[in-house]
């Protein structure tokens, strides 16, 4: 079980920080990653970490801006996102995975514009 948090409405340029709460395996043995979607476009690996937290990758359209992180014993992973652009909205996964096992979070949407949210008018007829 994954449970990502830490999303919202961002402008360019600013940051924001994911986390994802794991529970339900043992998280210490297992490599850890974030992906994300964006509306219309496939699945997206962004970024691993090794089981230990000493090996990352990430994909070339972060890379110098996003930082992903573990701690084991919280059962916790990261992802730091700096220098945020309109292209990173997407909704962001975290997801677990070991040999054959492999879990994924819900999401949490990540939205990067320089446009605020918005106040819904209603008028009754």
């Amino acid at each position: 079980q994954l449970r990502e948090s830490g999303g919202g409405l961002v402008h360019p340029g600013g940051s924001l920080r994911l986390s994802c709460a794991a529970a339900g395996f043992t998280f210490r043995w297992y490599a850890m990653a974030w992906y994300r979607q964006a509306p219309g476009k496939e699945r997206e690996l962004v970024a691993t970490i090794s089981n230990t937290g000493d090996i990352t990758n990430y994909a070339d359209s972060v890379k110098g801006r996003f930082t992903i992180s573990r701690d084991n014993a919280k059962l916790t992973v990261d992802l730091q996102m700096n220098s945020l652009k309109p292209e990173d909205t997407a909704v962001y996964y975290c997801n677990a995975k070991l040999l054959n096992n492999n879990y994924g979070g819900q999401g949490t949407q990540v939205t990067v514009s320089g446009w605020g949210q918005g106040t819904q008018v209603t008028v009754p007829g």
